[in-house]
C-alpha cells in the first residue's frame, strides 16, 4: 500500500510574512479594526486561520503589529522633515502639506491608520488601548520636541506653550485624516493647513511655499 505524505499544518513553507504583515495592513487601513473579519485578513493575507494564529497570534496582536508598521514608514518620512526643516513652523506646515497629499490620494486607502484607530479600536483590550493611545501620542510628542527646539533656536517666541501648540497642530491632523476619509480633496485639505499655520505664534519664522 503506497503512504501518502500528509500536507504540513500550519502556514506553507513559502509563506511571507512581510507580505502578509502588509496586506493585513492594508485591510486594517481600508475597513479599520472593528470592521476587518477573519475572513478579510486570510483572503487577502492568502493564508488559513490557524496560519494567521501561528505566525501572528490573533486578530489584536496582528493589528498592533500592522499599526506599528505602519507608523514606523510614516514617522520616518515625516521626521526627516521637522528635523531638516530651517525653523519649527516650516517644519510643522511641510508635514501638514505633505500629509495632506498622502492621505488624500489613490492607489491606498485615504486617511490615516493611526488616526483612525480613534474610532475603530474601542473593543480592543485594556492593554491594547494603552499601547494605541502611546503611539497615537508618539507624532504630537515629536511635534512638540521640535517646537522646544525652535523656542532654543530663536524661531518660536519664548513663553510659547509648546505642549498646548502641539495637542493644536495635531488635532488638525486628526480632522484633516478624517476629513480624507469621508473624500475631502488634497485642495481643501491644504487650504485647512493655511488656516491652521496663521494659528502659529507670532515670531522670527520661516514658512514654505504652498503648492497647488
Amino acid at each position: 500500500m503506497a503512504v501518502v505524505a500528509r500536507r504540513p499544518r500550519g502556514r506553507p513553507r513559502s509563506f511571507d510574512r512581510e507580505a502578509a504583515l502588509q496586506r493585513a495592513m492594508e485591510v486594517f487601513w481600508s475597513k479599520g479594526y472593528e470592521a476587518t473579519s477573519l475572513h478579510d485578513l486570510t483572503e487577502a493575507m492568502g493564508i488559513n486561520p490557524p496560519s494567521l494564529y501561528a505566525a501572528f497570534g490573533d486578530k489584536e496582536r496582528l493589528y498592533l503589529e500592522a499599526l506599528a508598521s505602519y507608523q514606523d514608514w510614516r514617522r520616518e518620512i515625516l521626521g526627516r522633515m521637522l528635523d531638516d526643516a530651517p525653523t519649527a513652523r516650516a517644519g510643522v506646515e511641510m508635514v501638514l502639506r505633505e500629509s495632506a497629499t498622502e492621505i488624500s490620494k489613490s492607489g491606498h486607502p485615504r486617511g490615516c491608520m493611526v488616526a483612525m484607530s480613534i474610532a475603530s479600536c474601542s473593543s480592543t483590550s485594556p492593554e491594547a488601548q494603552s499601547k494605541l493611545a502611546e503611539r497615537r501620542a508618539m507624532g504630537r510628542r515629536r511635534v512638540k520636541e521640535r517646537i522646544d527646539r525652535g523656542i532654543r533656536d530663536g524661531d518660536v517666541p519664548p513663553g510659547t506653550d509648546s505642549a498646548a501648540l502641539a495637542d493644536f497642530y495635531h488635532a488638525v491632523f486628526i480632522g484633516m485624516a478624517m476629513q480624507a476619509r469621508e473624500g475631502a480633496s488634497r485642495r481643501n485639505l491644504l487650504a485647512t493647513v493655511e488656516a491652521a499655520m496663521r494659528a502659529w505664534p507670532e515670531g522670527k519664522t520661516a514658512s514654505i511655499r504652498p503648492r497647488r
